[in-house]
C-alpha cells in the first residue's frame, strides 16, 4: 500500500524522487521520506504529512547525489509520525531501507536483535528488517547483497524493499515477495517504483520483479537473481500508456476525469473483442483454457471492495445468460474459511491493480487446489496477470483516484462479454437475444455520455444533501450490486455513512431508520421487477423518507412518486449496471467536493491494498 521510488544514474536524484512520490500519492499514505547518498554522506529526510511538506522541508538544503530512494508510508505498525516514516537507517548507519509490506515475524526478530544489543527508535517492522540486514553484514563479514539475502531468508511476510549500503554506495539492492516492484530501464540509469506511474516519463521499458527476485542496480549494470543466488534473465516489457494518461488534463480531480473517461474506457475494453457486425464475442486471453471453462460446473469469483461488487454483477450475468452456478467471495475471507475448491472449478480473480494481497492469496489457494484461475485486471504485468492461468485485461487506462470508477464499469464490461461468449458456446441464449445484447453493449459508451450530460444537475442535487448523516441505497436484481457500489462511493470519499441493500430487504430492519432526514436512493429502471420497486418506493415515502430515483428516461410514473429523479437511457436489464452506476459516482464525487474533502486521496484509504 506504500509507495516506493528509487533512482541510480547520472541525474540528480532529488527531483526524480520527489516527482515520483507525487505520482504515487494516489496509492494513499500518511508520511513521506527520501534518502540520497552523494558518495560521501547519506542524507535522510522524512516527515509526517504530504509529499508537499517533505518537498518544503528539503527545498533549501544542499542534497546532491545521483543515487537515492523515496517512500510514502501508509501506517501498519506504529502511528503516522516523523520517526515511523521511511526510510529507516540501521543502528550503525550502514544501511538505509524502504519497505512496502508486512514482516509477520518482526517481533521475534526484534527480540533477537535486542538480545544482540540493538536499540530501536521506531515502532515499525521495517526498522527491524534494516537492522537485521546490518547484523548479517557485520556478523557474516559479507557484502551488502549477501546480507540482504541472508536477512530475507529469516523473514516471514510480504515485502518490496530497496536498500542502500553506505559502504557500497554505488548500487541499489531491491527485492520482492508478494508486494509489487518494477524497474525502469534507461540509458545508463535505472528507476524503481511500486508501479509504472513514476517511471513512464523517463522510459517505457520495464521489468516487473517476481516473488523471491533480487535486483542489483548500478549506473551501467542490472543483475537479476533469485534468493538462491542464481542469475536470471529479466523479461523486458513496454509500458502501454503515456504521461498524459496520468495527468488531470484540466479536470479538478482525477476521480472526475476518470468518471468522464468511462465511455472511452468501455469502448477500449470492447475493442477487438466484438466482431464488427456484432455476431461474435471473443476474449483472446482465455482461449487457451476455453475447454476447461466450458466443462466447468461452477465458477467462483473473488474480489475486494468495488471489484467484489463487479463480481456480484458477474454472478447475475453468468447465471442468467450462461446458466452456470456462480459463487462470489470476498478475497479477505476466502482462504480463511477453508473453502471447497475442486479441480474442475473456474476461479475468477478481479482486481483493478492486479496486486490486491487478499485476492492474490485466493489465487494461490485456488491454484494449490488445482482449479483453473482466470484474472480480470487493469494493470499489464501485475501479479494477478502473472500468477493466473489466463485472463483478460480491462484496458481502462491508469486509474489514479482512490475511489474506483472506470475500473468498475470496465470490469462489468468484461464480465458481460465473458457471459455472452459463454452463452453462445453453451447454447443457453437464443441467437437473436445474443445479437441484441451485443448490439446494446456496443451502444453503452454513447449512453453513458448522455448520463454525463447531467453532471451539473447532479451537483445541485448533491448540494441539497451534502450535510446528510446517513444514506440508504436500494436496488433489486442486477441493480442490487449497484446499490452496494453507490453506497461505497459515498462512504469512502464524502465520509457520509451509507448502506446498500436489496430493496425488498428494507422491510427486514433498515426501514426503522427512515424518516424525513433520511435520503434514500432507489435504482428504479424499468425491468421485470419494476413494479416491485415502485411498491418499495411507496413504503419509503409513506414514512417521510426523501427519495432520489435513478429511473429510465421518460418514466413519468416514478417522477410523480419521488422527490428527485435522475434519468438514464433505456438499456436491457443485464447491462443496466453500466449506466445506472454513473450518476451514483457523480453524486458521491460532488458531495465530497462540496464538503471540502480530498476526493482523490480520501483519509485512511489506499488505492492498491497490498497488505492484509
Amino acid at each position: 500500500m506504500c509507495g516506493i521510488v528509487g533512482y541510480i544514474g547520472e541525474r540528480k536524484a532529488l527531483p526524480i524522487l520527489i516527482n515520483g512520490l507525487k505520482r504515487l500519492e494516489y496509492r494513499g499514505y500518511d508520511s513521506a521520506g527520501i534518502a540520497i547518498h552523494n558518495g560521501e554522506k547519506l542524507h535522510v529526510h522524512k516527515k509526517k504529512g504530504k509529499v508537499a511538506d517533505l518537498e518544503r522541508d528539503v527545498k533549501d538544503k544542499n542534497i546532491d547525489g545521483h543515487i537515492g530512494i523515496g517512500h510514502t508510508r501508509w501506517a501498519t505498525h506504529g502511528e503516522p509520525n516523523d520517526v515511523n516514516a521511511h526510510p529507516h537507517v540501521s543502528q550503525n548507519g550502514l544501511f538505509v531501507l524502504i519497505h512496502n509490506g508486512i514482516i509477520e515475524n518482526y517481533k521475534q526478530l526484534k527480540n533477537f536483535l535486542i538480545d544482540k544489543g540493538y536499540q530501536f527508535k521506531s515502532e515499525t517492522d521495517t526498522e527491524v528488517l534494516v537492522n537485521l540486514i546490518e547484523y548479517m553484514y557485520l556478523e557474516g563479514g559479507t557484502d551488502a547483497e549477501m546480507a540482504v539475502r541472508l536477512a530475507l531468508s529469516e523473514v516471514i511476510g510480504a515485502y518490496a524493499i530497496v536498500v542502500i549500503s553506505t559502504n557500497e554506495p554505488d548500487k541499489l539492492i531491491a527485492a520482492r515477495k508478494s508486494s509489487p516492484l518494477v524497474i525502469g530501464l534507461g540509458k545508463g540509469e535505472y528507476f524503481l517504483a511500486s508501479d509504472a506511474t513514476p517511471i513512464v516519463e523517463y522510459t517505457n521499458r520495464v521489468v516487473y520483479l517476481d516473488n523471491d527476485n533480487i535486483a542489483i542496480l548500478k549506473k551501467d549494470e542490472f543483475v537479476l537473481k533469485n534468493l538462491d543466488n542464481q542469475e536470471l534473465s529479466p523479461i523486458i516489457q513496454n509500458i502501454d500508456f503515456n504521461l498524459a494518461a496520468i495527468e488531470k488534463n484540466g479536470y479538478d480531480h482525477f476521480m472526475l476525469k476518470e468518471i468522464f473517461e468511462q465511455p472511452d474506457a468501455i469502448h477500449d475494453t470492447m475493442r477487438g473483442r466484438i466482431s464488427s457486425d456484432g455476431t461474435m464475442v471473443r476474449l483472446g486471453g482465455i482461449m487457451d483454457v476455453m475447454d476447461k471453462i466450458l466443462k466447468a460446473e461452477r465458477f467462483v469469483i473473488v474480489g475486494c471492495g468495488t471489484s467484489w461488487h463487479a463480481g456480484l454483477v458477474g454472478e447475475y450475468l453468468i447465471e442468467n445468460l450462461a446458466r452456470i452456478p456462480v459463487e462470489v467471495e470476498y478475497g479477505s475471507e476466502f482462504r480463511y474459511r477453508n473453502p471447497i475448491i475442486k479441480k474442475e472449478d473456474i476461479v475468477i480473480a478481479i482486481s483493478q491493480s492486479g496486486e490486491t494481497a487478499d485476492t492474490l492469496a485466493a489465487v494461490e489457494l485456488a491454484k494449490h487446489n488445482e482449479a483453473t484461475v482466470l484474472g480480470i485486471c487493469n494493470v499489464v504485468g501485475s501479479s494477478i496477470a502473472r500468477e493466473t492461468h489466463a485472463g483478460v485485461y480491462t484496458h481502462a487506462g491508469p486509474e489514479i483516484g482512490v475511489a474506483s470508477t472506470k475500473a468498475f464499469t470496465a470490469q462489468v464490461t468484461v464480465l458481460s462479454m465473458f457471459s455472452l461468449m459463454l452463452s453462445q458456446e453453451k447454447g443457453t441464449l437464443p441467437y437473436s437475444d445474443f445479437k441484441y445484447l451485443v448490439k446494446e453493449l456496443q451502444h453503452i459508451p454513447g449512453k453513458i455520455a448522455r448520463v454525463l450530460e447531467q453532471n451539473a444537475y447532479i451537483r445541485d442535487l448533491a448540494d441539497r444533501y451534502k450535510n446528510a448523516t446517513n444514506f440508504l441505497y436500494l436496488g433489486r436484481g442486477y441493480l442490487y450490486p449497484v446499490a452496494l457500489e453507490g453506497a461505497l462511493k459515498l462512504k469512502e470519499i464524502s465520509y457520509i455513512h451509507a448502506e446498500g441493500y436489496p430493496a425488498a430487504e428494507m422491510k427486514h430492519g433498515p426501514i426503522a431508520l427512515i424518516d424525513e432526514n433520511m435520503p434514500v436512493v432507489f435504482l428504479a429502471t424499468k425491468d421485470k421487477i419494476y413494479e416491485k420497486v415502485l411498491n418499495n418506493i411507496e413504503e419509503v415515502k409513506s414514512r417521510g423518507g426523501r427519495v432520489i430515483a435513478i429511473a429510465t428516461e421518460g418514466d413519468e410514473t416514478v417522477r410523480k412518486m419521488v422527490d428527485h429523479i435522475i434519468e438514464v437511457p433505456h438499456v436491457p436489464e443485464p447491462l443496466a449496471p453500466l449506466v445506472t452506476v454513473v450518476p451514483l459516482q457523480l453524486l458521491a464525487y460532488h458531495a465530497a467536493v462540496l464538503r471540502g474533502n480530498d476526493v482523490d486521496q480520501p483519509r485512511n484509504l489506499a488505492k492498491s491494498v497490498t497488505v492484509e
